[in-house]
């Protein structure tokens, strides 16, 4: 009954995100950019969670955990489809070093002097505070490129440099899940051997759900079939990573890496299946997990702008080091940082995993605070873009010229 509760719900605000009267970005600017993001539904699910409105209790909640176990499942598989070995090999070094450099300068800018406040406020073993603040500069180490990819569909940035931007910003995915596994080692048992078996278990689970899939959809041929076992499969690596108390957002990745390693048809037929219900599970997740914020928590809304700040300076500082470590290799924008402001969604899914995983008052805070941060990013995004679109050079009149016919599908 809850379930249905949800879907009804985020149906009604599907419906109420669709208008284009009342998100015209002429008229109501913020709405209309948190809509096409998605954390509108963050939003919506915080007012009606229990801490505000109350229309879901808690105990609803707690009876949704397998929903939102299986969105993280799925997100996963999407996750590691993207890990293609072939592109992997042809990168070259700096690229890695650039990635690496952008995302580890925000996870120190944060994780180092927020990691002081979560100890003495909590009283918490060190191990347990050491985790929480690795998941917050995980959460701030990540990047969305969906402005360089608006940027350069409209025109606005060079092809070149918007993908250069779209690339580095899902190579950071790599630094957040590391120390995901990190700070589940480190918080979900309490003792690290015994993290990392359970990290084991959950990595294994999701290679066997993957080889499992990648068999039973070798000689399928109907679409409706393959989309079928395909959905089953991922709600199943999800289901069974929830049920044994492991992560199913790790468990996601090690399958959709699995079949991406396996590559051919098989992949291409997942990726093309889980396309079709992707912006869907997205929003029901990003909906279920705004519902968990506690809204009353002073000492989150007390760590937000240092959050928020150190994540800032830490991006900007961060881009400048990418730029440098990649010149001449890959073609970035100027002023790189600020194109780095956006957070994304697998923000949240690192945060209702540790959730999940490691229930408590510090897991809860930690969710509070990315998940509010992700909002107020995502606006201080908007600005800090055009800093990015105002140091572009103005096109030549012969950029002005349009492409041959024969170029018009690569250049869209």
């Amino acid at each position: 009954m809850q379930a249905l509760l949800v879907f009804l719900i985020v149906a009604a605000l599907s419906l109420l995100a669709s208008s284009r009267s009342l998100l015209d970005p002429g008229r109501f600017p913020a709405l209309a950019q948190l809509a096409a993001s998605g954390l509108l539904f963050l939003v919506f699910g915080a007012l009606l969670g229990p801490s505000v409105l109350g229309v879901l209790t808690t105990a609803n909640l707690e009876s949704l955990r397998p929903l939102v176990a299986m969105g993280l499942g799925t997100g996963g598989v999407l996750l590691g489809l993207n890990l293609e070995p072939r592109l992997l090999r042809l990168l070259p070094r700096p690229v890695y070093a650039a990635a690496l450099a952008h995302a580890g300068t925000a996870f120190l800018f944060v994780a180092l002097p927020l990691s002081v406040p979560l100890l003495l406020s909590m009283g918490l073993r060190p191990l347990v505070a050491v985790g929480a603040a690795a998941l917050l500069g995980a959460a701030a180490s990540l990047s969305s490129g969906h402005f360089a990819v608006l940027g350069y569909r409209n025109g606005r940035l060079e092809r070149a440099r918007g993908l250069g931007v779209a690339l580095l910003t899902m190579m950071d995915d790599a630094v957040g899940l590391g120390v995901l596994a990190l700070g589940l080692v480190l918080g979900a048992t309490g003792n690290a051997a015994e993290g990392l078996g359970l990290l084991g278990l959950a990595l294994l689970l999701g290679v066997a759900c993957g080889a499992l899939l990648a068999f039973l959809t070798y000689s399928l041929k109907d679409l409706a079939e393959q989309t079928t076992v395909t959905l089953g499969m991922v709600a199943l690596v999800g289901g069974a990573a929830a049920y044994l108390r492991l992560s199913s957002l790790l468990a996601g990745v090690a399958c959709g890496a699995t079949l991406a390693l396996m590559g051919g048809r098989t992949a291409e037929r997942v990726s093309r299946a889980l396309s079709r219900v992707e912006r869907p599970t997205y929003l029901v997740l990003v909906f279920l997990v705004g519902s968990h914020i506690h809204a009353r928590d002073l000492s989150a809304w007390a760590l937000l702008p240092a959050f928020v700040g150190l994540r800032f300076l830490g991006k900007v500082l961060g881009g400048t080091f990418a730029q440098r470590l990649t010149q001449g290799v890959l073609d970035l924008p100027p002023r790189f940082g600020y194109a780095l402001i956006s957070q994304g969604g697998l923000a949240l899914c690192l945060v209702a995993e540790y959730v999940l995983l490691v229930p408590g008052s510090l897991s809860q805070r930690v969710l509070d605070v990315v998940a509010v941060g992700a909002v107020v990013n995502e606006m201080l995004a908007h600005g800090a873009f055009r800093h990015v679109l105002a140091a572009e050079p103005r096109p030549t009149p012969m950029q002005d010229t349009p492409p041959p016919t024969g170029d018009a599908g690569v250049a869209a």
